[in-house]
């Protein structure tokens, strides 16, 4: 029954043991920072109190973002089991989860989206709405992300300003939407009430991203992890942003490093989910330098093998045909191509339109087949966001679709998609790949200013050696 205990937001629980309340509140405060130990306190509070009925839904809810659907379903059950004489608003948050565990993502939504409404502070289906337009259940995300997630955290703000895991949400919703500015902003602000939050570490790393200020976001990223648990399952995706600041500048070394110890699946094996990570930054060693990383792929294609049979969500499907394709591995790339393709024909618009053209694309691609890998990438491409995942996640897409117009040698294409992300920002990479542009446009004078100015910001920054510098002091060394 409702008692007279209360969360930090006001909102009342249905125990009445003071110390499940306190360990339920310890555990949503770090289930909502992405810190290590949230699963541990739940558990203590049901311990404590198996009737808790909402704390055996927010257990369920963490099993969901760790990839372990089965543990979520019998703990959402159990939740509902125990939701007789429960707040309304108790039993909306556990249906909610209800509907994610069970795949009914779009009603998911819908009830989220309702329930705030009523309850706008209520954060951890704040951070479940986030999901859902991102990621949805259907393996589809929502078509009007990121603005519409945007929008509903504009109409929670008024409620919620207030609050550390808010603002840390709320920034990733501004630089979704390129408001980078504010974005910053609004971390920033988190960090000073939590400076432990990682969701507001992690806005700051976007923002840093987005702007290409890879220097200054990889000086503040290292200097954060440093007082992270690694033990937190979130340390494996942050350490893939280091790593990404750390490649931008041309320091390979440093990348390898940071994949050997926290990103490669035999460390991150105890995150299912963190094929996105392994995959990605594989991938791009990979089209960046044109040869193999001194990593094995075979591990990440182990990781990524259950796509090949079993549906998912499209982020993960367009993570795994990056690993299939990679490692050579025609049955299990011909496997998932024929199970997306049996969705198609069977009335499965976005698989037909979207991920199934991904993954033929990305498989193209990795046979050299480069105008095929253009053919399928190319008209999939202003539709990426619904696969889900961050504009930096969905980024390997593009740089995919960038290199096969290099390589197929469609340079109008590859230059157009250059001075659009070179107006965002500049980078050392897309100069190079400008230079590269010019270079097969017969524009020698254009080819060596670009391959110039990226070569300063590596050899001031970078390694001596890489595979990327290699290339373009050899293809500078042709104009002369």
């Amino acid at each position: 029954m409702p008692g007279n205990i209360k969360d930090r937001y006001g909102m009342t629980l249905s125990t009445n043991s003071p110390d499940a309340a306190d360990r339920w509140q310890e555990g949503i405060d770090l289930l909502l920072s992405q810190s290590y130990g949230a699963e541990e306190k739940l558990q203590e509070a049901i311990d404590l109190d198996e009737g808790f009925a909402i704390a055996h839904g927010c257990l369920a809810f963490l099993h969901m973002t760790r990839a372990r659907p089965d543990q979520a379903r019998e703990s959402v059950k159990r939740g509902l089991e125990l939701a007789d004489g429960i707040s309304d608003r108790e039993r909306r948050h556990i249906e909610a989860v209800n509907l994610w565990a069970n795949g009914k993502g779009p009603d998911a939504l819908a009830l989220v989206r309702e329930h705030l409404a009523e309850s706008p502070r209520d954060a951890v289906l704040q951070r479940l709405a986030q999901r859902l337009y991102m990621l949805g259940c259907s393996g589809a995300g929502d078509p009007h992300f990121p603005p519409a997630l945007l929008a509903m955290m504009n109409e929670l703000a008024p409620h919620c300003g207030d609050d550390w895991a808010f603002l840390g949400q709320y920034a990733f919703a501004h630089h979704e939407n390129g408001i980078l500015d504010k974005a910053l902003s609004l971390a920033q602000q988190s960090l000073e009430m939590n400076p432990g939050n990682a969701v507001a570490a992690h806005s700051v790393t976007h923002s840093y991203f987005e702007y290409g200020d890879a220097a200054t976001g990889g000086n503040f990223l290292g200097n954060w992890l440093e007082g992270f648990d690694p033990r937190a399952h979130y340390h494996t995706h942050l350490s893939w942003h280091h790593a990404l600041f750390e490649l931008a500048l041309g320091r390979y070394g440093e990348a390898l490093q940071l994949y050997e110890d926290w990103i490669r699946p035999t460390v991150a094996a105890r995150n299912i989910s963190s094929l996105s990570d392994s995959a990605s930054l594989m991938w791009r060693l990979t089209i960046y330098g044109g040869e193999k990383p001194p990593m094995p792929w075979e591990e990440v294609k182990e990781q990524a093998a259950p796509a090949a049979t079993t549906p998912g969500a499209a982020f993960r499907d367009a993570h795994a045909a990056l690993a299939f394709a990679a490692s050579g591995d025609r049955e299990l790339m011909d496997q998932m191509i024929n199970r997306l393709r049996t969705n198609a024909e069977n009335g499965n618009i976005f698989a037909r339109e979207i991920i199934l053209p991904l993954a033929q694309g990305i498989d193209a691609f990795g046979q050299e087949d480069y105008q095929a890998s253009v053919d399928y990438l190319e008209p999939v491409f202003p539709q990426l966001t619904r696969i889900g995942g961050s504009h930096a996640q969905r980024e390997v897409f593009e740089d995919t679709l960038l290199e096969a117009y290099l390589r197929a040698e469609q340079f109008d294409k590859a230059e157009g998609m250059l001075k659009e992300r070179l107006s965002r920002r500049e980078t050392p990479r897309d100069l190079f790949s400008l230079g590269r542009v010019m270079a097969g446009k017969g524009e020698s004078e254009g080819a060596q200013d670009s391959l110039a100015k990226a070569s300063t910001v590596w050899k001031e920054n970078g390694d001596a050696e890489t595979p990327e510098l290699t290339n373009l002091e050899k293809l500078a060394g042709t104009l002369g």
